[in-house]
This record gives structure tokens, sequence and C-alpha cells, in this order.
């Protein structure tokens, strides 16, 4: 499924789950039958407490009543993004996007859930991931120049480089004729 790409501004205003998830946690509560109260009320108050937020940075996801959570995440953290949706999910139109670190846990560090737009938030963090990593490695690479050190002392220090090399070829090739018993 192509969807075109949501405009970011879209992506940052989000900040409530859809309506849908809220039917999904009332199906999968009646599950248990005559004790579904037992798990709607807990679904209950994480649908009505569930808030994201979507920046420059990353994103932050919190919820909780009694025992407030809050997950906070740069993009640069994210290493993986799957989406995942069983089949009560595909009808309701949702999607879980699980976002994974490069922590110790095996399982998702964060879950977005109840997002209809869930094709094209993927995309978008799949962008701003790729986009943090290319930044990170990119300014490992300005040179030196516009980054205020003197072009001169940069001219000393590659013809210091120069020198260097030269001489460490000279002591290796001193050692391969030495190995071919061809003595200096």
């Amino acid at each position: 499924m192509n969807t075109p790409p949501m405009d970011e501004s879209a992506i940052f205003a989000i900040e409530r789950p859809a309506p849908n998830l809220f039917t999904y946690y009332l199906m999968s509560s009646f599950v248990l039958g005559p004790l579904f109260f037992i798990l709607l009320i807990p679904l209950y108050f994480r649908y009505h407490t569930l808030r994201y937020r979507f920046d420059e940075e990353g994103i932050s996801m919190r919820w909780g009543i009694l025992f407030r959570r809050e997950i906070n995440l740069t993009y640069a953290r994210i290493q993986d993004i799957h989406l995942r949706s069983n089949f009560v999910e595909r009808w309701l139109n949702l999607a879980r996007i699980e976002v994974q670190t490069a922590s110790g846990s095996s399982g998702a560090e964060m879950t977005l859930e109840g997002l209809l737009e869930f094709d094209a938030i993927r995309d978008y963090l799949y962008a701003r991931m790729r986009g943090s990593h290319d930044r990170r490695s990119s300014t490992a690479r300005v040179p030196a120049a516009s980054a205020g050190v003197d072009t001169a002392a940069m001219q000393d220090l590659a013809l210091t480089l120069r020198e260097v090399a030269a001489e460490l070829r000279a002591v290796r090739e001193a050692l391969d004729s030495r190995e071919r018993g061809e003595l200096p």
C-alpha cells in the first residue's frame, strides 16, 4: 500500500491515538468472557492517558494515572522499525509501529499504537532515522578549515603526515629486503 508522504507538520500534530484503538481494546478485553472488566479497566485508562509527541529531536510517548510512564527516543537512537497488526487491527485500519534501539532488550523500546497513518509515520521515522545517522557521520568528515582551524596549520600537518608516510615506506622496504635476504 503506497501512501503519499505526510507533511511533517501533520505528523507533529499527532498527539492522541485514534478512537479505533479503544474499540480494539474493548474487543480484546471481551476475550476474557465474564471477567472482561479486569482487562478493560487498565486499557480504558491507558487509552485516555496515552499521548504522543513528535518533534525535531525525536518521539515521546507517555501514559498512566497512578503509575505514570514516559518514553523518549531520539531519531539517532532508532535502529529498526517494525509494523505489526493482527486481523482485528487490520479490520479497524490500525497497526502498531514497534521502534527498536540498540538497548539490551530483545523487544521494542517503544510501541506506537492507535495511529491511522501508520505507513506514512513509519516512512517518516525511517527518513529521520537515516537522516540523523547521515548527519552524525558527515559531521565527523567536516573539513578542519570550516571548523575554524587555521589553514596554515592544516598545511603544516599535511606536510608532516607526508614525511611520516615516506619514512614508514622506507622502513617497510628495508624490512622486506631483509626478509628476502638482501642486506642493505
